[in-house]
């Protein structure tokens, strides 16, 4: 059991009432993301409070009649997954940290340098976060929130969101697994040449580009042309 002094509150409204409980913030956070733990080691004490600060309980007829037992155990497992869990500053840390290397990798697979076609190393994004003191807002997905940053980033280096082209001829004695390879991407066209060779167009981010070209020669031993298409091209 987790000592009170070391207890996080988790909180909900349900009918509204207030229900609060004492847990540790590691189990709660495990518990909330669908993990099994203990309830020994996760309630600091075996009660739901109205307000746990103040020490005032919920009575057994509110409890029953918002969650349909009076069972301490199935009350807080209702109340960490549907409520709010307060963090702790080393887990909010973690988890904005977490975030933020989420947000660098997406930005470093889809962007490119448009003056050069091609991508930026997750290393220079990270520096261009850092220079143009860019937070990472706790509140929304990473997803949500790449489209802003770019725009911030876009300040200090030459940086697109659009994918690009790649041109690709495979011979006939491999055109037939190299087909099947191409399918997995947004193949933009596919001709199939007399003497039995492939030639297609496929598109993709640029962050992707490097580690398509480096399967699609081992596929093919090395027996493969490529061409990164410009714009017009």
């Amino acid at each position: 059991m987790v000592k009170l002094e070391d207890a996080v509150t988790a909180r909900m409204e349900k009918n509204q009432e207030k229900f609060e409980i004492l847990v540790d913030p590691d189990l709660a956070l495990k518990l909330k993301k669908g993990e099994t733990v203990s309830f020994n080691d996760l309630l600091a004490i075996d009660t739901v409070f109205k307000d746990a600060a103040k020490g005032s309980t919920q009575s057994p007829e509110v409890l029953s009649k918002a969650f349909g037992t009076t069972e301490v155990n199935e009350i807080a497992k209702k109340i960490i997954q549907e409520g709010v869990v307060q963090l702790t500053t080393e887990q909010r840390k973690e988890m904005r940290e977490a975030k933020r290397r989420v947000v660098i990798n997406i930005i470093s697979t889809n962007a490119m340098n448009p003056q050069t076609n091609a991508p930026h190393p997750a290393k220079r994004i990270e520096i261009a976060l850092e220079e143009a003191k860019i937070k990472i807002d706790d509140s929304k997905s990473a997803e949500e929130q790449v489209q802003g940053i770019v725009k911030e980033l876009k300040k200090l280096i030459p940086i697109s969101f659009e994918k690009q082209q790649v041109a690709v001829k495979v011979p006939a004695v491999h055109s037939g697994k190299a087909s099947a390879f191409l399918h997995r991407h947004e193949l933009k066209k596919e001709e199939w040449q007399n003497d039995g060779s492939l030639v297609a167009i496929v598109e993709m981010p640029a962050g992707l580009v490097s580690d398509f070209l480096t399967e699609l020669n081992h596929l093919a031993h090395g027996d493969v042309e490529t061409k990164i298409l410009e714009k017009g091209d």
